[in-house]
């Protein structure tokens, strides 16, 4: 009889030997399937049935973030065309409200596609005006836009990715 342990090997490399399990199925699995967790090697399969638990978004919950948040983005870009420097205080303070409104819609679900698909609706709704500015030849309106555009989307992005700021 030998004191040493059996060789095991990586479930899904039958030739590679090793001495690594994952944590939470306890599957044999070698360095090219281990994921580091803060709480150990975890194999794919676990890591990707975990991530599963938190994109909880719905089919529905797309059209109607796009919407809401294209409107209201719009809206703001509206009101950026007459307060120009007063954008600076408006567009961040925009971004906010246009973040709980998506949250609100999306009764606060989560996917890392609806926060980034936000973003993108957020700009589309900006840029019926952003153009206007532009045909009539306004660098001033094109200069406040821009920087709605930017301060609106950080602020919102920020805001729904999951960073507070302040």
């Amino acid at each position: 009889m030998s004191d040493q342990p059996e060789t095991m090997y990586c479930a899904n490399h039958p030739q590679t030997p090793t001495g690594l399990r994952c944590n939470r199925c306890e599957k044999p699995i070698c360095t090219k399937c281990a994921v580091r967790t803060p709480i150990g090697y975890r194999c794919k399969e676990c890591v990707r049935g975990q991530q599963k638990v938190f994109e909880t978004a719905t089919g529905l919950d797309y059209p109607l973030l796009f919407i809401i948040v294209s409107a209201l983005a719009g809206l703001g870009a509206f009101a950026a065309g007459f307060l120009s420097f007063f954008t600076i205080f408006l567009a961040p303070v925009a971004g906010g409200i246009i973040a709980e409104a998506a949250r609100f819609v999306t009764r606060r679900r989560r996917s890392k596609l609806l926060f980034r698909l936000a973003i993108v609706a957020a700009v589309v709704g900006c840029l019926p005006f952003l153009a206007s500015h532009l045909l009539m030849g306004d660098m001033f309106g094109i200069i406040w836009q821009g920087v709605y555009l930017f301060l609106m989307t950080s602020s919102l992005y920020y805001r729904l990715s999951g960073i507070k700021i302040g």
